[in-house]
Parts: C-alpha cells; sequence; structure tokens
C-alpha cells in the first residue's frame, strides 16, 4: 500500500458530536483535541511524513463569544501540551494563518512550540489557526507587492513557484490526500491553492471518532484512485 506523503485534514463535526451526547459544543472540541494528539502518532506509525489539520477559520470568530473564547483556552493548553507531543513523534510543528489576530500570549505560546519543535524531523504537523485560504492568498499578493515595489521581485518572473513560495505553507510539498470527517463535502476555504491535484475523501464520521482504522480506510481509497495531475495514462500497446 502506497502512503501518501502529506495528508491534510479538516477537522469537522465536533459540535455536532457533542450536542447528539447532550453534551454542549465545548465538550465536542476538548475531544477533538484529544484526538488529534492521537491521529498525530497514527499518522507517523504508518509513515505520514506531512500533517496538516484545520483547527480554526477566519470565518470561525463568527461564533458565540462563549465557544471562541472556549477555543482560545483550548489552544493556550494545547500549545503547551503540543511541546510533550512533538517530543513524542520527534515532530516539528508549525502554525500556518495569521496569528496577528490571538491575544499576546497565545502568539507567544505559538513561538514556543515552533521553535522548540524545529529540531525534529520525523514528522512535519501543520496546525492552520486563524487560517483561510482566500486571506493567505491576499497576504502572499500583498507581500509580492511590496516586494515588486522595492524591487526585491521582478514581475515578469513570477512563477506558480513564485506563488507558492509566497504562501504559509512555503517549502511545503502540496498535500496528496485530504480528508473530511463529518460528511460535509466541501472545502471551506482550505488549501485551495495547494489542493489543485490532492485526492479528496469524505466521511460521515465526525472528528472526535476517526481513529487508526478509519484513517487507513481513507489510505486505502486513496490508493485506488489514478493520479495523473492534468496528464493521459498511457495506453497499452495491445489496445
Amino acid at each position: 500500500m502506497v502512503i501518501p506523503n502529506h495528508v491534510a485534514i479538516i477537522l469537522d463535526g465536533n459540535g455536532r458530536w457533542a450536542k447528539k451526547k447532550g453534551m454542549p459544543r465545548t465538550y465536542g472540541h476538548v475531544k477533538g483535541c484529544e484526538n488529534l494528539e492521537k491521529i498525530c502518532s497514527v499518522a507517523k506509525e504508518l509513515g505520514v511524513k506531512y500533517l496538516t489539520v484545520y483547527a480554526f477559520s477566519t470565518e470561525n470568530w463568527k461564533r458565540s463569544k462563549e465557544e471562541v473564547d472556549a477555543l482560545m483556552k483550548l489552544f493556550r493548553n494545547y500549545m503547551k501540551k503540543c511541546i510533550k507531543i512533538s517530543r513524542d513523534n520527534k515532530m516539528q510543528v508549525r502554525v500556518i494563518g495569521d496569528p496577528t489576530a490571538f491575544d499576546p500570549d497565545l502568539q507567544e505560546k505559538i513561538k514556543e512550540l515552533e521553535e522548540y519543535s524545529s529540531q525534529y524531523d520525523e514528522l512535519y504537523f501543520q496546525i492552520a489557526l486563524n487560517y483561510g485560504s482566500r486571506d493567505e492568498i491576499k497576504r502572499a499578493v500583498q507581500k509580492m507587492a511590496e516586494d515588486v515595489k522595492a524591487e526585491k521581485l521582478n514581475p515578469e518572473e513570477i512563477s506558480e513557484q513564485t506563488i507558492s513560495d509566497y504562501l504559509d505553507t512555503k517549502g511545503l510539498p502540496d498535500p496528496d490526500l485530504l480528508i473530511r470527517t463529518s460528511g460535509e463535502e466541501r472545502l471551506s476555504n482550505f488549501l485551495m491553492w495547494q489542493l489543485a491535484y490532492t485526492e479528496f475523501y469524505f466521511t460521515d464520521v465526525a472528528w472526535p471518532d476517526f481513529n487508526k482504522a478509519e484513517f487507513e480506510k481513507a489510505i486505502a481509497k486513496y490508493n485506488q484512485r489514478d493520479r495523473r495531475f492534468g496528464g493521459v495514462k498511457e495506453e497499452s500497446a495491445n489496445v
């Protein structure tokens, strides 16, 4: 079985999962966060080299103040716990998105985690926080425009690779497989540039219930896909 080099996951269904159990949405987020710890270990065990997850979008600020405040508290706790997780998995952690919207203490915790985990290279783990693909592309274009104005960038030499190098995911390979949990089948403003030739896998399983067996199902489906990247597979000479 071929293991995808880079797997991206949209962590969906925490709130609905909790509601079905008669619990508040925040309970679902706590359980979803706990499951993320397990899935990092599973990814490494399966041989995935890059894992990128969508944890909090630029649109998620529209949720109730109670839920957003609970998520911010959860992120603070997770950043501290993630130092141990990174050590256990020899995992380098990187936050993509725009962290400037977060309180200074959370920004500092993100920085500490990234600096601490930079020593590891067995698993590369990206967490998308305050991330939106349109926002990412907008920020990239703004930076490119600044560099053109400063004569650091020649507009006639801009290529697809140039654009990729201005995105939050600079230096990362594009995802091979995207998994979205909880039955929804849309990108929700996630990695729209990077997912151009990614294989998609949608499952009705809510994120807190997504486990190793479900991960293996997704990889098995991935292995059934014929990835041509816009080309045509050569026909047999006998056909």
